[in-house]
């Protein structure tokens, strides 16, 4: 019996070894197994605690939920960019004001206008006599009282390196001569005589009392006077005549036309005056017929409007006057 338990008890000992190691692969595997099971929980949970405990993330207003119902946003006001801005409007540019080469000159008391250069000097009243005062021949009226009203001059250095002293027009007006008397025309007196001109000089005032002025008159050389035809302006008809004076070196020639209007007589008068000596190292005599051409291009635009005449003037006068009244005869 105990041989039998003995042999039984080693053949389970001899046995046992293989059982006890598959037995420990076994468990081995189980123990694995379940400390794997167990690693994979403690991260499953530690994932779960770790993210609810994280803040909520705020939903911005411009996420809208993909569960949600898609209301219409308003419509934003469009800013324009600036591409699609608009342009500045271009700026526009002032006309070009144009100015006339000429100026129009108008005489209310005479009626007289006519256009002249606007690089030309005018002198109208005291300069005005003054300036054809100073010239060799002044007026060429048959009786005296002409009144220079305007004149126009070509500025200094306009004609340089020429023997050129001074180019004029000039308009007179004497209101004491007849039609037949404004058609002729006087031998020309010396500039010491303007003032006898302008008004009727006594025999006095016509004596020269300046030394000066009896000098200009003694060297006054005679004036030829030659009468050319009769020129027509506008719906006016003008006589002419060329004069020609000369006063020690100096040499002017003459161009008048007078006009009967508005009961007075007009006088138009071109005048070129030069030195007669010859002009230094390159220079050259002016061309007079270059200058007379351009002063009667002035000459071309005259006009004469209707004024008042001496007659109507002189009636006014008459009739404003203070009538005296009748004395009573004495007893």
């Amino acid at each position: 019996m105990n041989r039998i338990n003995l042999f039984h008890t080693k053949a389970i000992r001899q046995s046992t070894p293989a059982l006890d190691l598959t037995g420990r692969d076994n468990n081995n595997f189980e123990n694995h197994a379940g400390v794997l099971v167990f690693a994979g929980l403690l991260i499953v949970c530690s994932l779960a605690v770790g993210c609810s405990s994280e803040k909520p993330k705020q939903i911005s207003s411009n996420q809208i939920p993909m569960n949600a119902p898609i209301s219409p946003m308003p419509a934003a006001p469009v800013t324009p960019t600036p591409d699609t801005q608009a342009l500045p409007k271009p700026v526009q540019k002032r006309p070009v004001r144009h100015v006339p080469a000429t100026v129009k000159y108008v005489d209310n008391d005479s009626g007289v206008s006519f256009r002249y250069p606007r690089k030309y000097v005018l002198k109208t009243g005291d300069a005005a006599d003054e300036l054809v005062s100073s010239n060799l021949a002044v007026m060429d009226f048959t009786q005296p009282g002409g009144v220079v009203t305007a004149a126009v001059e070509i500025p200094e250095g306009a004609y340089p390196k020429t023997d050129m002293v001074s180019a004029m027009f000039d308009v007179s007006v004497n209101k004491s001569l007849t039609s037949e008397q404004c058609a002729d025309f006087s031998a020309i007196q010396p500039a010491s005589s303007t003032k006898a001109d302008s008004q009727e000089a006594s025999p006095a005032a016509q004596t020269p009392t300046d030394g000066a002025q009896s000098s200009a008159a003694s060297t006054q050389a005679p004036t030829a006077s030659t009468p050319t035809p009769k020129l027509i302006l506008s719906d006016m008809e003008l006589t002419s005549t060329d004069t020609t004076a000369s006063a020690d070196s100096r040499k002017e020639e003459s161009k008048y036309y007078h006009v009967f209007e508005n009961g007075a007589c007009y006088e138009f008068a071109l005048k070129v005056a030069t030195t007669g000596v010859e002009p230094d190292e390159g220079g050259k005599p002016v061309d007079r017929e270059e200058i007379f051409k351009k002063l009667e291009g002035i000459l071309a635009t005259v006009k004469i409007s209707p004024v008042k005449t001496i007659a109507a003037e002189t009636e006014k006068q008459t009739a404003s006057a203070p009538v005296a009244a009748p004395t009573s005869p004495a007893q």
